[in-house]
């Protein structure tokens, strides 16, 4: 039997009330909870020498409960005559003392300040149905009646779903009338739903608590969104913000209860600490099509320091890491800078009722946690800066795996991209341990693979006398990480960096290891003036190579390296007239969209006569080496070359010991080339 209204207005009508309550019969009808779900916060306001009037009662046990537990001073009323005599009867033995009155809460004919506390269930929600001018009027008139019969020090207890319109004439009416105004959430309520439903779904409720006061110097507005804290907030709208954020999540939890998103983009969350702008913890959530003998669902604590790592910090390294995990859904969980963990117990408790939330309907079984270990990760911020260009940074040092230190550039509005990453050694030295920089260290693949073709125009050099030393131009300095390994690795270069930020130089040469010499200069230009200047002066210099490696500031491009001025016509004319002859244009492009890409692509082409790409296979960047030596006349000439070069640089690694084993897997560079 359908006993749902058939549209909203009809919670407002005493003729779909009767009906309601006929068809029920003597059976409770509980809106938002019980009173074992709602007694934790309704002992904490209503008091047992309150006198108390329910508004709405209809045949709900709240009134009942409170009784039986030691509240004997309530009245109750509803517009449903039926409802009332029902429960006068079924009440005139157990509970004498109670009150039942067939009456409208919006024209009550108590006497003013007769009650110490108005307890509303669901009234409002039902009252409120629409934003029409008669609704509002209704609302209104309810509303007045409720500061008319309260006396001062009282509470208005109401209990809904808070839809914004509701909320947004609470946090007007109350305050204007001299009430302090609180929301509190519901969490026990809130579980109950889920049990009783079969697909595990709910939705938030709320506790509205409005206390009058004579007169208050100011408007007072108070939260809690969790079972301890009470936050104090200074405007409204950060309450109805804080609302709307859980209503949306538990909107994409009672998804993820119905059904799986298996084959659709994962979801997101950032968990907050109330009063806190810093998430404490980012949650994806992934599915995969159900595989037989996985688990349902399970969630992988990702260790502090290593959620920019690919597997972690991007949507196809979540799903690989999905694939392996044994279960058909996985809930990766990130932990923030900038907040404290003590223990990974610690971190499970906090996160169980959050990770609870997010599991498929049904399922009753203990949600077990992955991880790589069994603590939550080391992160010490060693300093931090400021950049006029690109905003707030830090420099931190993370403990990996085997207890190995890294050292990282991040800019505090893109927290899960790594700028710049260096290795640590920790060294003797007079007795006393030292940190230093591994100049032999990667941590940007890309790097690897535009110095090889440094040294690929380095050994297709037509003129011998040039191969002594070869100038190499490398736009975007960083961290300085690629311009160190090229002047580590290829002795024989002179290189200069442009960087438009003095601050990176800073960054570089003090925490970096970049060391500054006559064969390393950096210039703190504008990349595209230096280049443009370049080429205005007539410079006799011309540069074996010339690599562009520029992170753009601007994320709406769809192409995150280079800004998109470093690959129009002009700029990429100049590179050439630049370049010797049989010099290289190496470029690192991180493009997402297709279509942008492809014009890239037509742009270099147009300017260079040989045009080959290197794409990295974990990573999204792409490698492009652009020349117009004629030697490099075929795929087949480019891929001995590129191997050649490769085997040079594996070489040369190990000869000035940056590294023990070969960087690069020649078979696998040369199958990635595409010219």
């Amino acid at each position: 039997m359908n006993l749902l209204p058939k549209t909203t207005t009809e919670f407002g009508s005493t003729e779909y009330w009767n009906q309601f309550f006929k068809k029920r019969g003597q059976k409770a009808f509980e809106w938002y909870g019980e009173y074992l779900e709602l007694c934790e916060q309704l002992n904490k306001y209503v008091k047992v020498k309150d006198e108390i009037l329910i508004v709405g009662c209809g045949n709900s046990k709240l009134s009942l409960d409170l009784y039986d537990v030691g509240f004997k001073k309530i009245t109750n009323i509803d517009i449903s005559p039926v409802v009332i005599k029902q429960m006068q009867e079924a009440n005139k033995i157990e509970r004498p003392d109670m009150l039942w009155y067939h009456m409208d809460a919006t024209a009550m004919k108590f006497s003013e300040e007769k009650y110490s506390v108005v307890l509303d269930k669901g009234t409002l929600d039902a009252l409120f149905t629409d934003e029409s001018n008669s609704t509002v009027d209704t609302v209104r008139r309810y509303l007045s009646e409720i500061v008319r019969v309260l006396r001062v020090g009282g509470r208005y207890v109401g209990i809904s779903l808070l839809q914004e319109h509701i909320l947004r004439e609470l946090l007007t009416f109350f305050p204007e009338n001299e009430f302090v105004f609180r929301v509190v959430r519901c969490w026990e309520a809130e579980k109950k739903t889920a049990t009783d439903n079969s697909d595990g779904s709910t939705m938030p409720v709320f506790m509205v608590v409005a206390t009058k006061f004579k007169k208050l110097p100011m408007k007072v507005y108070e939260l809690c969104m969790t079972n301890e804290q009470i936050q104090r907030v200074q405007k409204p709208e950060e309450i109805v913000l804080s609302v709307a954020c859980a209503q949306k999540a538990a909107m994409i939890c009672n998804g993820l209860a119905r059904g799986s998103i298996a084959g659709l983009n994962e979801i997101s969350l950032d968990l907050h600490k109330p009063g806190e702008d810093v998430p404490r913890y980012t949650i994806h959530v992934l599915d995969q099509a159900p595989v037989r003998g996985n688990g349902k669902y399970a969630a992988f604590i990702v260790p502090q320091g290593r959620e920019t790592e690919w597997l972690f910090s991007t949507p196809k390294g979540r799903q690989k890491l999905l694939a392996s995990a044994g279960h058909n859904r996985l809930a990766t969980v990130s932990m923030h800078r900038g907040q404290t963990y003590s223990s990974q117990d610690a971190v499970k408790d906090e996160l169980s009722e959050s990770i609870r939330s997010l599991a498929p309907g049904g399922l009753q079984a203990q949600i077990p946690y992955l991880s790589l270990g069994t603590d939550v990760g080391k992160r010490e911020t060693i300093f931090s800066g400021h950049s006029t260009l690109s905003g707030d940074y830090i420099i931190e040092e993370v403990l990996g795996n085997d207890n190995k230190i890294f050292r990282r550039l991040v800019f505090l509005n893109n927290q899960f991209v790594i700028q710049s990453e260096a290795a640590i050694k920790v060294q003797k030295i007079k007795g006393k341990s030292k940190k230093i920089v591994d100049p032999g260290y990667l941590a940007c693949q890309h790097h690897l693979y535009m110095t090889i073709g440094v040294q690929l125009a380095a050994s297709l050099t037509t003129d011998a006398s040039k191969k002594s030393l070869d100038n190499v131009m490398v736009v975007g300095l960083g961290g300085g990480g690629l311009c160190t390994f090229i002047h580590q690795c290829l002795r024989n270069t002179n290189l200069v960096a442009v960087e438009i930020d003095p601050e990176m130089l800073s960054v570089a040469t003090n925490y970096f290891g970049l060391t500054l010499d006559n064969r390393l200069k950096v210039e703190v230009k504008d990349g595209l003036d230096y280049l443009n200047d370049g080429v205005r002066a007539g410079s006799e210099e011309h540069f074996k190579a010339i690599l562009i490696d520029v992170d753009s500031k601007d994320a709406t491009q769809g192409m995150s390296c280079p800004p998109k001025a470093f690959v129009e016509q002009p700029v990429l004319e100049n590179c050439k007239k630049l370049l010797a002859g049989d010099g290289m244009f190496v470029l690192n492009l991180v493009c997402r969209d297709d279509c942008l890409r492809e014009k890239v692509v037509e742009g270099l082409k147009q300017v260079f006569q040989f045009v080959l790409s290197y794409k990295l296979e974990e990573d999204v960047n792409e490698i492009f080496y652009c020349t117009d030596n004629d030697a490099l006349d075929s795929g087949a000439s480019w891929q001995a070359a590129m191997k050649r070069s490769a085997q040079e640089i594996n070489a040369l690694a190990k000869r000035f010991r940056l590294s023990g084993s070969d960087l690069v897997d020649l078979d696998e560079l040369v199958e990635g080339l595409t010219l």
